[in-house]
């Protein structure tokens, strides 16, 4: 029987303590005797719209992929051009989707939590143990699991599925984009911008938005309090 391998890690930024980081997790899981390592990341839990997007990436044991690292922190050229560079060498690559009619009956923390599950059953390979990124384990998944705090800067499976997480969801949301024109979903991403402020108070929310959000909330009901902006132009007769 697999046991899980034990990973003690708090933050660590980049550079040497970064290196030093994911050497002692890889020299952890290799001393087990795992190879099958899948890193386990979601995104957009703080957007107003749109789905939360999970992935799950196994990486060749030595891998050879340069430049991985916590998908933010990335250009949106670089993300893409990993993303490919991912997809050609991951061993297997498994994306989970929680809608947001789901997020608004869960909270978004379970939907994050099940994006994470349905991404690990969505890899046509079993891994032997997941690597998560944060501080807690994946309810659902009967897997060893080691949560490795700021997990996708540390190691390079984690970083992977961010990267995959990151790009699935940046095109959907640019798709949506061209769907429902004027509120900016190519740019902002779904995210809490005053564009995207500006557009809920003038065009009101739509089905893709997450209505148990308050800035949605507020203009579902038209509160013109929560819209300053609004309320400015409305009392200088503009």
């Amino acid at each position: 029987m697999q046991h899980p391998v034990r990973i003690s890690l708090r933050g660590g930024g980049g550079g040497a303590d970064a290196l030093a980081a994911r050497a002692v997790i890889r020299a952890a899981l290799w001393q087990e005797g795992v190879a099958l390592v899948a890193g386990v990341d979601e995104v957009c839990v703080g957007a107003w719209a749109g789905p939360v997007i999970a992935a799950a990436v196994i990486l060749p044991r030595n891998t050879s992929l340069s430049g991985l690292n916590d998908s933010k922190l990335l250009s949106a050229k670089r993300r893409a051009m990993l993303f490919d560079a991912i997809r050609e060498h991951a061993v297997a690559i498994g994306v989970g989707r929680v809608e947001v009619s789901e997020i608004d009956l869960l909270n978004v923390y379970w939907a994050a939590m099940l994006a994470r599950q349905r991404a690990v059953e969505a890899l046509v390979r079993a891994p032997v143990h997941v690597l998560v990124d944060g501080k807690r384990r994946i309810t659902g998944v009967r897997l060893p699991q080691t949560p490795i705090v700021e997990g996708d800067r540390l190691h390079p499976s984690i970083s992977a599925s961010s990267i995959i997480a990151k790009v699935t969801r940046d095109r959907l949301m640019e798709e949506l984009g061209a769907v429902y024109p004027g509120y900016g979903f190519e740019h902002h991403k779904g995210y809490g911008t005053l564009a995207h402020l500006t557009a809920l108070a003038q065009l009101g929310p739509l089905a893709i938005h997450r209505h148990s959000y308050l800035p949605v909330i507020a203009a579902e009901h038209r509160q013109p309090d929560f819209f300053p902006m609004q309320g400015k132009e409305k009392n200088t007769g503009k």
